[in-house]
């Protein structure tokens, strides 16, 4: 599901502000962006992202700025650490026979500047994230709702279908009976021979048993009365909904390869074009 929030903390001086982006996709796709932040930092800000969303491609951006009125010591330069980098630079330029070291290169050594800010003055990022998410949730509750009155709708469509489709399979076995008693006709036309109602009920009963799909209408019963529960129930069941999408749409495919009569095909090809609209949707939820 798709969402944007935004979060902003304060802490010792520093402001953190966490924009937090997500848009559909199968898996949870992470994304982290914007200011250098500590290692530690980073990963919690993984960890907590990955407990609150299960799915979504998510870019997390985070900006880290001096809040107004916190103070700060500003670049310092330290001489000692300077003055070693030179002798130790100069003396490499000499053994190598190039000219000795300017300023700026002296300054780019490690530990010969430092930012002014002290190691406990760790960014609020935590709490500006988990302002970010409460943002984020709000929307995609807001969309998973609109996404289950349109999911519990196609699949109500479904289940009607699906017992329109049980009628019409009932019926199979009298359609054939008259269907082949037909065929006889037309075929014994004009001869002196008559039909073996004992070798006729044999003969409907073997294409009967061909195109028999009550085990195929009892599974896709459940598949869709699990789909119908997982639509109505909280969390992340984006995943399960994918599989009874496959599910369903295995036992439409088997009972329209069965299928002796048109009716059932035409009811058929109806149920998979609703499927494919709920396997586009499936793909929003999480």
């Amino acid at each position: 599901m798709t969402g944007f929030g935004r979060g902003v903390a304060e802490q010792a001086g520093l402001r953190a502000t966490v924009d937090i982006r997500a848009v559909n996709h199968r898996f949870l796709d992470l994304k982290l962006r914007g200011a250098s932040v500590a290692p530690a930092i980073e990963e919690a800000v993984a960890s907590k992202v990955r407990t609150t969303i299960d799915r979504g491609a998510v870019s997390v951006s985070i900006n880290i700025a001096r809040s107004a009125g916190g103070g700060t010591s500003g670049p310092t330069i330290d001489p000692a650490a300077a003055a070693i980098a030179h002798a130790q630079l100069t003396a490499l330029s000499n053994r190598l026979g190039l000219p000795g070291p300017d300023l700026a290169l002296v300054l780019a050594q490690p530990g010969v500047v430092s930012s002014g800010e002290r190691a406990e003055d760790d960014p609020p990022v935590i709490p500006a994230l988990e302002a970010a998410l409460a943002q984020l949730d709000q929307m995609r509750t807001a969309e998973g709702k609109a996404l289950a009155t349109e999911l519990g709708a196609r699949f109500d469509e479904l289940v009607a279908l699906r017992t329109h489709v049980a009628t019409l399979a009932s019926t199979v076995p009298q359609q054939l009976t008259k269907r082949l008693q037909e065929r006889l006709a037309r075929l014994l036309e004009g001869q002196d021979t008559s039909i073996d109602p004992n070798r006729l009920a044999q003969e409907v009963a073997l294409l009967a048993d061909r195109s028999d799909v009550t085990e195929e209408l009892v599974r896709l019963s459940s598949h869709l009365d699990q789909a119908r529960t997982l639509v109505a129930s909280a969390g992340a069941v984006g995943r399960r909904l994918d599989f009874l999408v496959q599910e369903i749409g295995r036992e439409l495919n088997t009972i329209g390869s069965k299928s002796t009569i048109t009716e059932i095909s035409a009811a058929i090809m109806e149920g998979k074009a609703a499927l494919e609209k709920v396997r586009e949707q499936v793909q929003n939820v999480e």
